[in-house]
């Protein structure tokens, strides 16, 4: 649907001219320079400069409404919710992993797509491969219980979910995401990361991206603190230290940039 009407002195919608209402396929229209694409009824240059013109400008408003005709509409694809459907259920699952005193059931099959770690354990000549049963260590039950919906599912839990989205959470979950190669997760809490970087926490993140290879992350914390502001206070936070300690190569390089700044 196209609709369009010319805006008169005032600023105002033209009376003398009704708006124009049309359903139309805009198709391509040869002329003396080839093909056009467009509406082919034009005003009068005359009774446009007599009647419209305010400052050598003349307005000319439109709404556009694309409808789509297409004669079987399909339905947004809903595999996500039929695999998360199938881990809350538990169908099927031929495997469990035990986290501290929790245990997940869960299908061979789906990690194993989903993550080439968990495909060399439970299909290739590791133990876990020939074990109903499998203790995880190095991970809590909340950041596997995310992890897990985000292998059936491919997205986090909702955020008006009770999930706690603090930094050391998001942190472990980057961990698990490094650790059975979930790069898309990573990604995702990389930004999770950033969004939360402040003089506070930049040092423990800088120290984050660099220990599981974020290099996009480890970057903007960088250029965040090297600013000379930021970086005067955020060497006296408590993540500097272990950042030091661990990572000295890094703040060579943040000394050498805001030197250089």
């Amino acid at each position: 649907m196209f609709e369009a009407f010319v805006m008169c002195r005032d600023g105002k919608p033209s009376t003398s001219r009704p708006a124009v209402r049309v359903l139309e396929t805009f198709e391509s229209m040869r002329n003396d320079c080839g093909h056009s694409w467009g509406w082919s009824q034009f005003l009068k240059r005359t009774t446009l400069e007599k009647n419209y013109l305010t400052d050598r400008h003349v307005t000319f408003l439109c709404a556009i409404m694309v409808i789509d005709d297409s004669p079987i509409p399909v339905p947004p694809s809903d595999i996500r919710t039929h695999l998360g459907h199938m881990l809350d259920l538990a169908e099927g699952t031929d495997v469990s992993f035990i986290v501290d005193d929790e245990t997940f059931p869960a299908h061979r099959a789906v990690l194993a797509a989903r993550s080439p770690v968990f495909r060399a354990e439970l299909f290739g000549s590791m133990a876990e491969a020939t074990m109903p049963s499998i203790t995880l260590h190095d991970i809590t039950p909340a950041t596997f219980r995310v992890m897990l919906r985000f292998i059936y599912t491919d997205e986090l839990p909702a955020e008006d979910k009770p999930t706690d989205s603090s930094t050391e959470m998001i942190e472990n979950l980057l961990a698990a995401a490094d650790r059975y190669a979930l790069d898309r997760l990573k990604i995702i809490c990389a930004q999770k990361l950033w969004d939360k970087v402040s003089i506070d926490t930049v040092a423990t993140i800088l120290a984050c991206a660099e220990t599981y290879s974020c290099y996009e992350l480890k970057n903007k914390c960088i250029d965040f603190f090297v600013l000379e502001e930021n970086f005067r206070e955020a060497i006296f936070t408590d993540g500097y230290v272990p950042l030091a300690l661990k990572f000295p190569s890094i703040v060579a390089e943040l000394k050498k940039r805001v030197r250089g700044a």
